[in-house]
């Protein structure tokens, strides 16, 4: 957990504001008691058992911001299918069609979704006679040589008290960008992105397939904090992962109460169709991490099938966190007096003063001011920097809520001044500046080009240098295998396969003699 260089006005400023909230009464221990019994849900990857061995309804991440480059517009993104290895063919990654991917908006505070944006998935197989997922070069998402594609619906449903009514399709039918391949097969996977931004009605932009996963962060968190001696930070071990995702930019006007009360909160649910044909939830997430790192084992699952207007069933996890502990078991900083009300404030409620509803209900979900302008120049700790465009208002792509939400937790918020974090401050792709701001994915061939010393973002060797005899120069610039190895095992494989010839003969020419 390393040390970082800030602002001493940012790390007051949150400060400032969660305290002013607890003195005013605004997160009091009558407040929040006034919770029903249920459960809540949140992002991660790989967070519950049940949902780690279903990860096409494995909700990864959700942000939400308002668009740096269009200010009155409100952009949200939502990830599935965690750890995607680029080169997993030949089925690659399609979105299931006995899914519903849905983000959830609540525009008054009370913890119901009043509007439901609903993704759903058909699937085309031009020929079933190939094993592969493309037969030639793809340049468009019409080619003919894409052998396997998808189409996707949008449907926004309006509800009072969660009683849909009314269901208005906003998209039909718009293409989803395939899995990269890789360059052979895709070798302007940009063009394709390109081609599967498409407007839908209402004045939205959509895009829907596949990208770099934007969450970066040292996930060696989970071997003793980080080695239990800090021997384990600063590697992104999301690199060089893809995700499918959803991206939606919306008037802020559409999502919100008015422009008297713009804050919203947003989460993400998956429902899948059971055996009988009807829909269960399997997955929800809103603010990053509370899955994953704040509820224990016995309560994750129940926690991924949740509705957030019954929260209370999860506070004391909160309230009383275990990463506190551990970070005083293993690195002596001193776990903060409980119940920790300023944890309340950043994941249950919002900010008072800054992206908290009137009358708000506690309930786990990103809460978002929509009247806050982008920030010129983001900071990636967010609000805790004095960057109230950013994390806890919300989630940009570029915030880094390891350490934030570290830092938090540690007591950041009540005077323990820290500086921890995983030595991890940004992704290993830049995020673009226009819509959907996304990282492309890496490509399944991603790696050297044979012969060539081309660079990606991750090494691999070539299996040209072995078959063709690559000069030492390319294996020594791709990080593979040397010659003489290549050969080496080259030679041994031959000899391998006259032994078992040689064998073959004499066991038949035995047998004649017989």
């Amino acid at each position: 957990m390393t040390a970082i260089a800030r602002t001493g006005t940012g790390r007051r400023g949150l400060a400032a504001l969660v305290c002013g909230a607890l003195a005013t009464g605004g997160l009091t221990a009558a407040g929040v008691s006034a919770l029903e019994p249920g459960a809540a849900g949140a992002s991660s990857h790989r967070e519950a058992p049940l949902i780690s061995g279903q990860p096409p309804y494995d909700n990864t991440d959700v942000y939400a911001f308002v668009s740096p480059d269009k200010p009155d517009t409100t952009t949200i993104v939502a990830n599935w299918i965690p750890f995607e290895e680029p080169a997993g063919g030949p089925n690659f990654y399609p979105f299931p069609e006995d899914a519903r991917y849905d983000v959830h908006i609540d525009s008054d505070g009370d913890a119901q979704g009043d509007l439901i944006y609903r993704w759903t998935f058909d699937t085309r197989v031009r020929n079933k006679d190939t094993f592969l997922y493309n037969t030639g070069q793809v340049t468009s998402l019409d080619d003919p040589d894409l052998n396997i594609s998808q189409t996707y619906d949008i449907d926004l449903l309006k509800l009072d008290h969660q009683k849909v009514v009314s269901t208005k399709k906003i998209a039909d039918d718009l293409p989803v960008a395939p899995s990269h391949v890789g360059k052979a097969s895709m070798p302007d996977y940009k063009k394709l992105r390109d081609q599967a931004v498409r407007q839908v009605s209402g004045g939205g932009t959509s895009y829907v397939g596949q990208a770099d996963d934007p969450f970066f962060l040292d996930l060696r968190v989970f071997d003793l904090l980080y080695g239990g001696n800090l021997s384990e930070v600063g590697r992104d071990t999301l690199k060089g992962y893809n995700v499918n995702t959803v991206a939606l930019q919306v008037p802020s006007a559409d999502i919100r109460q008015s422009a008297a009360q713009p804050t919203v909160g947003i989460w993400s649910t998956t429902q899948r169709k059971n055996a009988e044909g009807d829909w269960t939830q399997v997955s929800r997430l809103g603010s990053p991490l509370v899955n994953e790192v704040v509820v224990p084992l016995r309560d994750k699952d129940e926690f991924n099938a949740s509705s957030p207007w019954k929260d209370a069933d999860f506070l004391p996890y909160v309230q009383r966190p275990e990463l506190a502990k551990l970070l005083e078991k293993f690195y002596k900083v001193k776990a903060p007096d409980e119940p920790r009300k300023d944890l309340v404030s950043v994941f249950l409620t919002g900010v008072k003063g800054l992206n908290q509803p009137p009358g708000v209900r506690p309930a786990e979900a990103l809460r978002l001011n929509t009247s806050v302008k982008p920030a010129a120049d983001p900071e990636r700790l967010g609000v805790l920097d004095g960057d109230n465009a950013g994390f806890p208002n919300g989630r940009r792509l570029t915030d880094d809520v390891v350490d934030i939400e570290l830092q938090a937790v540690a007591g950041e918020l009540v005077g323990a001044e820290n500086d921890l974090g995983d030595a991890v401050n940004a992704n290993d792709r830049a995020f673009g500046g226009t819509f959907p701001y996304l990282a492309l994915p890496t490509a399944g061939s991603r790696g050297p080009l044979a012969g060539k010393g081309g660079k990606d973002d991750a090494a691999g060797g070539s299996a040209r240098d072995a078959l063709v005899g690559g000069g030492a120069e390319t294996a020594s610039a791709s990080g593979g295998t040397s010659d003489a190895v290549l050969i080496g095992s080259a030679a041994a494989g031959t000899a391998g396969v006259l032994l078992v010839g040689l064998g073959l003969l004499w066991w038949r020419r035995r047998g004649r003699a017989t």
